[in-house]
């Protein structure tokens, strides 16, 4: 009876594990719920590329036309060409008395060095349009400070004289600063500016006209262009100009 009676009787062990399978595993559900919930903050930024900054451009590194040292030393270079012109001026006075009946070519032997200016300070600088106006102020040095007897006609021929120099510059795009640049430099100051000074003057139909232009031209390229070439090349060695477009520009 003992044996029957325990025979019958429902093992506690099966009725415990039956509803331990249907109840749902709390480790399990707990697991599942950060898988299904998308993180926030750090997680969505690393699923994310990060576009890294375009490195500047040429024109967005380029500096300024011209700075406030470019300036200074702009207008400092056409001062002291404007007291060297007025000197060179008188040394033309002298060259035509001791030339005697040629001494009226005698402008022509000295004319490249009035071109001068414009081609130092555009190889110091290296911006368009410095030559012109560093002539015009070298001009305006001369009328209004030296008295010269030309007057506001000056203004016309330094204009020219700028723009012919700084045209050789500006076939280049202001990037080459040869021998021959410079030499093409003070042809085209000295050839441009001769025809107006030949129609203000009546050199026109003369039988030394093209002498005239020879001389000139000749001495514009020596004198307005290579004389040009040596003393910039003569400042760069001072390490004065370390600061300007001349030195900066042609480090790697």
């Amino acid at each position: 009876m003992t044996t029957n009676t325990t025979g019958d009787t429902p093992q506690p062990a099966n009725d415990t594990t039956q509803p331990a399978g249907d109840t749902p595993q709390p480790t399990s559900g707990t697991t599942s719920a950060p898988q299904s919930t998308p993180q926030p903050g750090p997680a969505s930024t690393s699923s994310t590329p990060v576009t890294p900054p375009a490195p500047a451009t040429p024109q967005q590194r380029k500096r300024p036309m011209l700075q406030m040292r470019d300036i200074v030393l702009m207008v400092t270079l056409s001062v002291v060409f404007g007291f060297l012109y007025w000197v060179l001026v008188q040394a033309w006075n002298v060259l035509t008395v001791a030339m005697g009946p040629a001494g009226d070519l005698s402008q022509h032997i000295l004319f490249g060095g009035w071109l001068l200016v414009a081609p130092i300070a555009l190889a110091i600088i290296r911006r368009p349009g410095v030559g012109i106006i560093a002539e015009l102020v070298a001009a305006a040095v001369e009328i209004f400070f030296l008295g010269s007897p030309m007057g506001p006609v000056l203004l016309i021929a330094a204009f020219l004289q700028g723009f012919g120099s700084e045209l050789a510059f500006a076939l280049t795009r202001y990037r080459r600063f040869t021998w021959g640049v410079y030499a093409l430099s003070g042809l085209l100051g000295a050839g441009i500016v001769f025809f107006y000074s030949a129609f203000r003057m009546g050199w026109f139909g003369q039988d030394i006209f093209w002498l005239r232009f020879a001389i000139q031209c000749g001495s514009g390229v020596i004198l307005g262009g290579l004389l040009a070439k040596v003393i910039v090349d003569a400042l760069v060695r001072t390490g004065a100009l370390n600061n300007f477009a001349i030195v900066r520009e042609a480090k790697p």
